[in-house]
């Protein structure tokens, strides 16, 4: 690590020498040149609502609330939003890191960090159909890109808006769009972990005539933290929009390759109940555990403004993942002497893919006094996931955790396991759905939606093929909600809203089951003044029918584990403190555990802590002098807490890991060199290197995913 920081540190050396002899003249200029503030796409979209979506920390609206551009504090429901300002400060390197400081919102079973996985008031898995770009369904492994604009989050059962799901919530990524002002500009970044990565954003006007373009082109090199593995990503993204008067057609393509480490973190050792006594950094597994792959993504859409109060939206969505993997799999541990039990798996030839087509209407009409904003429209979703050869090795018992010697275990035994290939999973689904925010008057907003969705799946694996379940079946699931606002800038909310998703398995054939059904219950306040956004969500979610994996004699079967229930207390807030000093904060209280089961119940659920909390400030310092040279400053720090995560073994048994606290910061300096705009930007996550443990998977033995340490980055970026 000390090279690297020694490499670090002699690039910034280089920076000040290149710096101190630019223009003095040209330096007086860096505080105009240098804001870093990005055109609200909305805007450029030509939205007939001049109120922008975010400001720095701030966000004010976000599609996903309901499926139109609807202000936050008109809406009965938690929403919160990332903006592209505060993904700017902390640069993350995924999804869930993205989303670690909204309440309620914490990283799940990644499948050894290749998926997103993330949990939303207790529910959520890496495939439950809640991830969406753009506003459409998304299967891509890894759905935060270099294209990545903002996020948002919506929370609570959301199957009125869009289909089949868990009951925790949405989350849709909003990518980077063209933009009708030229702007360009490379980055160069490097860790202490040792790799970079460069960048290229280009954008602007083609003509005259309202088209734009965008090209963003992305690739990173890094180590693995732990003791030995590498990440590479490369994404290429080229996107066209067309803004014209009343229409707005755009097109956007993305493809990335990655190989990136399979790594289930560690193990718990019964007897302690803690993960065992190792060094954080130590793996049990091999070199070879790997995922590597290509995934694939088009969106088209078009916006067409019929009059001035009503406008038809259309797209199609397309994403699939490509992806083969080897790895050496830890089934057992003796914990006295450290003899691990391992086998190799793999799958190859793995695809998913999915296509969404969605045409709506979105308006306004006045009946008498009364207002109403409608959205109504039709959905189609197809999405198909194949792992096509699965093979499986030999146990082996040569590997000792506590005195690893690596590579006496080789895929070279490892053959296909007709039993367990062919894994399939095919859903189907179309809905129609309204939706009708009443204005009564004033101070009183009543919403009311539907949804009615078909739905046919088939799930099942084996050569020959052994279905595990056929689902043809139909739902009907409401949402209803009542906004009363005390003044223009607050507001009191309580809604009501359902969702679903059919019971299907692959592990082991189940028959017809009735699908997964949910029942959210939710008041709250908000508050929204110039500056500052704020969201206090008490809710009650209760989900029945529920399915479960346990692991008999190394089978995994599906079971019913009957009902669960999430509560809790939700606070967010983001925005300016002051004129220099920003915040996001956040504070989160989750009651989740299962129910009517005879061996989960009263368990908590998996990955969910029961307190988490995060403040992050910025100060902007404005124009500082550093030596001769001059421009804008802009520092940050934050933490995050979260009380004992639970870990289950599928038993019944419970283990309790201790509370993890991490503590992020940066400091970002946007000058001039050599006439050409700069922004760099120094960054420091788990400063105190602390180890504490992100979520867990597996029934029988529990592996457990261990948090980063301490990573410095710098970052170069030139605007031309």
């Amino acid at each position: 690590m000390k090279k690297h920081l020694v490499g670090i540190c002699s690039v910034m050396l280089t920076h000040g020498a290149i710096a101190a002899a630019t223009d003095m003249q040209a330096q007086t200029n860096a505080a105009a040149a240098s804001e870093n503030v990005l055109p609200t796409v909305s805007v450029k979209a030509g939205r007939n609502d001049a109120t922008p979506a975010e400001n720095g920390y701030q966000a004010k609206r976000a599609a996903v609330a309901s499926r139109s551009d609807a202000a936050l504090i008109d809406v009965p429901q938690a929403v919160s939003v990332v903006t592209s300002q505060f993904l700017q400060d902390r640069q993350p390197g995924s999804l869930a890191e993205s989303l670690d400081t909204v309440s309620g919102v914490r990283m799940g079973n990644t499948l050894g960090g290749t998926l997103d996985a993330i949990i939303k008031r207790g529910f959520g898995d890496n495939r439950d159909n809640s991830m969406l770009r753009d506003g459409m369904l998304s299967v891509q492994p890894r759905n935060f890109t270099p294209t990545t604009e903002r996020i948002e989050v919506l929370k609570g059962p959301s199957s009125m808006l869009y289909g089949s799901m868990d009951p925790g919530g949405v989350i849709n990524v909003i990518s980077k769009k063209p933009l009708l002002e030229s702007q360009r500009s490379v980055s160069l970044s490097t860790t202490s972990y040792g790799g970079v990565s460069e960048q290229i954003d280009l954008t602007g006007p083609l003509g005259d005539s309202g088209l734009a373009y965008r090209l963003i082109a992305d690739h990173q090199r890094t180590n693995y933290w732990r003791n030995f593995g590498e990440t590479t990503q490369s994404v290429v993204a080229p996107s066209l929009a067309w803004y014209g008067r009343d229409t707005t057609l755009s097109f956007a393509y993305e493809h990335m390759n990655y190989s990136v480490p399979i790594d289930r973190g560690t193990i718990i050792d019964p007897r302690s109940g803690n993960p065992v006594a190792v060094p954080k950094e130590r793996r049990f597994d091999e070199a070879y555990n790997v995922s590597a792959g290509r995934s694939d993504a088009v969106n088209l859409r078009f916006d067409h403004k019929l009059n001035a109060d009503w406008t038809l939206h259309g797209g199609y969505g397309f994403s699939r993942s490509y992806y083969n993997d080897w790895q050496a799999r830890v089934l057992s541990v003796n914990y006295a002497a450290g003899v691990a039990t391992r086998r190799v798996d793999a799958t190859q030839n793995g695809v998913q893919s999915a296509h969404t087509l969605t045409l709506n209407l979105e308006g306004k009409f006045r009946w008498g006094e009364i207002e109403h904003d409608i959205v109504g429209g039709v959905d189609y979703m197809r999405n198909y996931r194949v792992l096509a050869d699965l093979y499986r090795g030999p146990s082996n018992t040569q590997f000792n955790i506590y005195n690893p010697v690596y590579g006496q275990l080789t895929p070279a035994g490892s053959k296909i396991s007709p039993a367990d290939s062919d894994q399939t999973d095919k859903l189907i689904s179309r809905g129609v759905f309204v939706q009708d925010s009443i204005h009564l008057d004033q101070r009183w907003i009543l919403l009311a939606g539907a949804r009615y969705e078909y739905f046919n799946e088939l799930t099942g694996k084996g050569r020959p093929f052994i279905v595990g379940s056929k689902v043809a079946a139909g739902r009907a699931t409401p949402r209803a909600g009542l906004v009363y606002k005390l003044a223009p800038d607050w507001s009191m909310y309580a809604s009501y809203s359902e969702s679903f998703k059919p019971n299907t398995s692959i592990a082991t054939p189940i028959g017809v089951l009735p699908p997964e059904l949910a029942k959210g219950y939710e008041i709250g306040s908000k508050l929204e003044t110039e500056n500052l956004t704020a969201t206090l969500a008490l809710f009650d979610i209760q989900k029945r029918n529920i399915q479960t994996t346990e692991t008999i004699g190394g089978i995994n079967y599906t079971r019913n584990a009957g009902k669960a229930r999430s509560r809790g207390i939700e606070l967010d807030a983001s925005g300016r403190l002051s004129q220099n000093l920003s915040l996001v904060g956040s504070y989160a209280y989750t009651e989740a555990r299962y129910a009517d089961d005879p061996k989960l119940a009263g368990n908590p659920l998996p990955n969910t802590p029961k307190h988490a909390a995060s403040l992050y400030l910025t100060r902007d310092f404005g124009m500082a002098r550093l030596g001769p040279v001059e421009g804008r400053v802009r520092a940050g720090a934050g933490a995050r807490v979260f009380s004992s995560l639970p870990v289950g073994d599928g038993t019944g048994k419970v283990y309790h890991l201790p509370y993890g606290r991490v503590m992020d910061a940066f400091v970002s300096w946007n000058t001039l060199v050599g006439g050409q705009s700069v922004d760099w930007q120094f960054n420091i996550k788990n400063i105190f290197d602390s180890t504490y443990y992100t979520a867990s998977c597996c029934s029988g033995t529990p592996f457990v995913n261990i948090g980063a340490g301490r990573e410095l980055t710098l970052n170069a970026k030139l605007n031309f």
